[in-house]
């Protein structure tokens, strides 16, 4: 039995990050959040892996924030710094997919909402019931939920604690494809493979743009900004090797990992 609260591990040219303590339903302490975000760092500077997956042990994605941990004194990070730079701030430059079985509340619900898609088993639950412990969702919920599903819908989820079914999340937008209980790893996977095998500065690029679409004042100031994002992809070789793919129809040998 292993003592680590974070495995990675790489298949092809993709990385599963889950998180390890299944006897607490993966519930955030501080060391599974530090070791986490470095888990998901180095993916990120890793030229074999394209995408992210992350997922949780024992059937189930995350609980939320250790509340054992929280009233033994133990802070959410070691710093503001750290706090600012976490994962479910900044996200890292790669795509990154939530496999989520079993619960995904508060913070658990808020670090699936960090990532750029996610898929759900059916019997899934999601929620933010922090109000019922009279805490606030801090981590991201309830500036993310209002802007991808309707705002009263994100005000009764928020206000009341409730817990929200994947079939709901999934009819709000907010789940991306539903599977069948103990498969959402499998399904992540052939999605994340399916983005793989895209062009990895144009997956990047694109990412990024999609990201901070809602942050520019202006559409003007959005297509403005977008170039600078883009150029790295458009003046990479990979851009030629994309086109000449196409034109010899055969699959691509991207280099710029």
């Amino acid at each position: 039995m292993t003592n680590e609260v974070v495995l990675s591990r790489v298949d092809g040219d993709v990385a599963v990050v889950t998180l390890n303590r299944p006897e607490a339903k993966n519930a955030l302490n501080l060391q599974l959040r530090t070791e986490l975000d470095a888990a998901l760092r180095r993916c990120d500077t890793d030229p074999s892996v394209l995408v992210v997956i992350l997922t949780g042990a024992g059937g189930s994605f995350c609980s939320g924030r250790d509340l054992k941990a929280a009233k033994d004194g133990e802070p959410m990070y070691t710093s503001r710094q750290q706090a600012q730079n976490h994962f479910t701030r900044t996200s890292i430059a790669k795509p990154v997919i939530a496999a989520v079985e079993g619960y995904a509340l508060a913070g658990g619900l808020e670090l699936a909402l960090a990532c750029d898609l996610i898929v759900a088993a059916d019997d899934a639950v999601f929620g933010l019931p922090e109000v019922r412990r009279n805490l606030v969702a801090v981590g991201g919920g309830l500036i993310r939920m209002p802007v991808r599903i309707p705002y009263h819908r994100a005000m009764e989820m928020a206000l009341t604690g409730e817990k929200i079914s994947a079939s709901q999340m999934h009819q709000w937008g907010v789940v991306g494809s539903v599977a069948e209980p103990g498969k959402a790893l499998n399904d992540a996977m052939v999605l994340a493979r399916t983005i793989a095998a895209n062009g990895p500065s144009a997956v990047r690029a694109t990412k990024e743009i999609v990201r901070r679409s809602n942050s520019w004042a202006t559409e003007a100031d959005a297509f403005d900004a977008q170039f600078t994002i883009a150029e790295p992809a458009l003046s990479s070789p990979d851009r030629h090797e994309g086109i000449a793919a196409f034109l010899e129809k055969r699959p691509a040998r991207w280099t710029d990992r």
